[in-house]
């Protein structure tokens, strides 16, 4: 395994991972390169217009992020910090960054205590009580509220000592389109949208249509023997109204371009593919996209450089071919490009 995943491995500076976004957003820079030839052009990301093919289809996820870190207070007056990775029927899963004990009690607020039920590896399991629950079952939307107000995005874990506040991680983390709340981390190639370019390329003649897929932070986990194994990804909700299904089965038979916004775009488009169509509806995806993955719908890409040995650097690969996407990180480290999360963009045609 080791050996396939140093095939993505690749070196920077550390200096070069961006610890916020650029201002405006669509001020960030542009690398573009083509899938046919590998012939790669330089710009900055509010000119993506002018190297989109006419009439694209462009495909969002509309994805919300949960301010899911928040402190807590323990019993013996200490605090510890706790990131929710997902909301079960009976408990919250969480890390966190102090020892806690079964049984113990944990004050989230005057009025909530949350108690922890049990630990599995890294993970705890916390029952927030019978006033988030109905009937038994935790209410996700309440917890959402609950973290609406004590909570903060969670930055992705190699983001050290970003100057933004609280309030601006709140606010910059998040896609212009987001709605549906649900992710533990931003579809970060969204984050280069302003609502300013997106009415632009509407008056160029490009269309836009939503999915939603739920990141989850298992996005940043290391791939282990398991994934290469399997062939399989840690699984994420994601979802095809009918009329975005409508939209891209439409722009394919009228051959117009459909362009995936994000990694997360373009795994939630091959997982809902079935026969030529595009299938609306709802379900968990473990689709890991990788060498020798045959597209069946997105036409391009737009994402952002991701970290080395990541699922989200394999997809990339894929799909523009392993060779070409390493020469265009080469060029992107000699060129200063801002990395990650908040850095700058790859638009891949």
């Amino acid at each position: 395994m080791s050996d396939y995943l140093s095939e993505f491995d690749f070196n920077f500076p550390l200096e070069l991972i961006a610890k916020e976004p650029a201002s405006p957003r669509d001020s960030s820079r542009l690398m573009v390169v083509s899938r046919e030839s590998g012939e790669v052009s330089l710009n900055n990301f509010n000119n993506i217009g002018k190297h989109l093919p006419a009439g694209s289809l462009i495909v969002f996820n509309d994805t919300k992020v949960v301010p899911s870190r928040f402190e807590v207070k323990k019993p013996s007056g200490g605090k510890a910090v706790l990131t929710a990775v997902d909301i079960l029927d009976d408990s919250i899963k969480v890390m966190s960054d102090r020892r806690l004990d079964l049984d113990m009690e944990l004050t989230i607020s005057s009025e909530d205590v949350f108690k922890v039920l049990r630990q599995e590896e890294k993970y705890f399991f916390i029952d927030p009580g019978e006033k988030f629950k109905s009937s038994g079952i935790i209410e996700r939307e309440k917890i959402y509220k609950l973290f609406g107000l004590i909570g903060e995005a969670p930055l992705p874990p190699y983001i050290k000592n970003s100057p933004l506040s609280k309030q601006d991680i709140k606010d910059k983390y998040q896609s212009v389109f987001a709605d549906k709340e649900g992710s533990y981390a931003a579809p970060t190639a969204s984050l280069h949208f302003t609502e300013e370019l997106i009415e632009k390329l509407k008056a160029d003649g490009h269309s836009f249509c939503f999915v939603t897929l739920h990141v989850g932070l298992g996005t940043f986990a290391p791939l282990t023997g398991d994934n290469i194994v399997s062939g399989k990804l840690h699984k994420e909700f994601c979802e095809i109204s009918n009329l975005s299904a409508e939209m891209i089965l439409t722009a394919k038979k009228q051959k117009r371009p459909v362009i995936a916004v994000g990694t997360t775009a373009m795994r939630t488009l091959e997982s809902f593919y079935q026969d030529g169509n595009i299938i609306s509806g709802k379900k968990e995806t473990d689709l890991f996209i990788r060498e020798g993955y045959k597209f069946k719908v997105a036409d391009g890409l737009i994402t952002n450089f991701h970290i080395p040995r990541s699922s989200l650097l394999m997809l990339v690969s894929a799909f523009a071919g392993k060779e070409k996407i390493m020469a265009a990180y080469d060029l992107a480290i000699k060129e200063k490009f801002r990395l990650f999360s908040f850095g700058d963009a790859m638009l891949i045609i």
